[in-house]
């Protein structure tokens, strides 16, 4: 009996189960399902578009981007649109500058270059300046008094220029002195030797004011004339000595490097 009744339910069930539909039928409903969709976002659209031309028409010329953000909220977007997952909003920067402190780096800045300036043309004065500098001046202000040779019966090695106690002598040439002091003749001498070894002497110096080892350039003052030694007055002697110690007439010596007595 109960193996009767269990197979008049199954009967009954199988009389009531729906066939799967035919893959014609399956098409045809996926088709109808795009053109349902494809009609509701035509609506969509009309609505949107409806929208904004009612919000322009209220509020006299509201801007799409304002349209857009009523069309999201009829659509249920909550919130601003911009917020929502909609256009960014670019909002300014204030870009804020201490305008002291910009003034300040442009003084400093002016500064700089003005001292830079300064120094460049301060050097390129003193260059100019030593690049003009005459290598050979004359020794001394005063009278020639005597010339190199025979004087007196006796042979005078240098020449005189005479001129009053305390006038100042200078190195007729730049050198290194190699001695300053008390000499046989002389009183007081100051031997000067220059770069080429030839040696430039000074004597009947009343006081000298440099000393051995001692660098000079031409026009330095180096002593002050003076009445010392085997002098008939106050003069300098000069004398100009070759490398190899033999003594030279300073004369022509001086007019070879532009200076004459």
């Amino acid at each position: 009996m109960d193996d009767a009744l269990d197979g008049a339910v199954v009967r009954v069930r199988g009389t009531h189960r729906l066939p799967a539909p035919p893959s014609a039928l399956r098409g045809r409903v996926v088709v109808a399902a795009v053109a349902c969709g494809a009609f509701a976002a035509a609506a969509a659209g009309q609505t949107l578009q409806a929208a904004a031309t009612d919000s322009a028409d209220s509020h006299g010329g509201v801007t799409p981007l304002a349209s857009a953000r009523d069309a999201s909220a009829a659509f249920g977007v909550g919130g601003d649109a911009a917020t929502a997952g909609g256009a960014p909003e670019l909002l300014p920067v204030a870009r804020v500058s201490d305008a002291s402190a910009e003034v300040q780096k442009l003084s400093d800045s002016e500064s700089i270059t003005q001292a830079r300036q300064e120094r460049d043309d301060a050097a390129a004065k003193a260059a100019e300046a030593e690049k003009n500098k005459p290598k050979c001046v004359r020794f001394a202000e005063g009278t020639f008094t005597s010339g190199f040779g025979a004087r007196w019966g006796t042979s005078h090695l240098g020449v005189d220029i005479a001129n009053s106690i305390g006038t100042p002598i200078v190195a007729a040439m730049g050198g290194t002195v190699i001695e300053a002091g008390p000499a046989s003749g002389f009183g007081l001498w100051v031997r000067i030797q220059l770069d080429d070894g030839t040696i430039n002497v000074y004597g009947h110096m009343n006081s000298f004011s440099v000393r051995a080892g001692q660098k000079v350039e031409a026009g330095d003052k180096i002593a002050e004339i003076g009445n010392r030694g085997q002098s008939t007055g106050p003069h300098v002697h000069f004398e100009v000595w070759t490398p190899a110690g033999k003594k030279i007439n300073p004369q022509p010596w001086l007019a070879a490097r532009g200076v004459k007595l």
